[in-house]
């Protein structure tokens, strides 16, 4: 595990940027997992910047989305498929036939997370996932308890996480309480893992997920065994880290 950490926001979004850009350009058709949330916003700013720059292009690249909530359609301007749209899908070179997101309207969807497991697999598995991180040491909607080698699924959110949600939606009860997620055996078959953290407010996480023990209760901390992982912060999200990393 490589711990890397920036200056501020906006450098620690290059650093991830230049990774994942990297991929792509030793792999034109790299299969590309990809997260939501406001952390990797900076990375898909970074890397539509290079695409318009003419060094960078995704014409190839398979993606598969970590999550999606279940109830919302495509359009809902709260779905993850809307989320990756209008904030990296449309300012780039994607062929639509190379993205899978999770639908949270299939009629099964016991079903549905099967053929996703399946379609990862059919695509020779996930070359680099990106993940970030709750203030409960969650990765994707893998929240506190939940098995370390499991796979995609629906998931009941936690309460903190409908709360930290909330202020996305109009009322409370528009809030979803499941979605379909990525397991952590899945993300953890991964070929390279990127978390991203910034902020003060994941320090905790980070902590218990970098330093602290490998535990259910943080999901995160998985990551302490992949074979090759990358963990990308600001300094507000390092802040409470204890060991000496790579700053740049």
């Amino acid at each position: 595990m490589l711990v890397i950490i920036g200056k501020d926001y906006d450098g620690m979004s290059r650093e991830a940027a230049n990774i994942v850009a990297d991929r792509i350009r030793r792999k034109p058709n790299l299969v590309l997992g990809l997260a939501t949330g406001s952390t990797p916003l900076g990375l898909y700013r970074e890397l539509i910047r290079m695409y318009k720059g003419g060094s960078l292009s995704f014409s190839k690249v398979i993606t598969f989305n970590l999550d999606e909530y279940i109830g919302l359609p495509r359009t809902h301007t709260q779905s993850y498929a809307h989320f990756m749209q209008e904030n990296l899908f449309k300012h780039v070179d994607m062929d639509p036939h190379y993205i899978h997101i999770p639908d949270g309207l299939a009629n099964d969807i016991d079903a549905h997370c099967e053929w996703y497991e399946n379609e990862i697999q059919r695509w020779g598995g996930i070359d680099l996932q990106i993940v970030g991180i709750g203030a409960n040491g969650h990765i994707a909607f893998n929240e506190p308890g939940s098995s370390l080698g499991s796979r995609t699924r629906i998931k009941t959110l936690s309460q903190q996480t409908i709360e930290d949600n909330m202020r996305f939606f109009k009322k409370k009860d528009e809030v979803p309480k499941f979605a379909i997620t990525m397991g952590i055996g899945t993300i953890m078959e991964a070929k390279e893992v990127l978390l991203l953290a910034s902020s003060s407010n994941k320090a905790d996480a980070i902590k218990a997920a970098v330093e602290g023990p490998i535990t259910a209760m943080v999901p995160a901390s998985i990551i302490q065994m992949h074979r090759k992982a990358y963990v990308i912060l600001d300094r507000e999200a390092a802040a409470k880290l204890t060991q000496q990393y790579e700053q740049r």
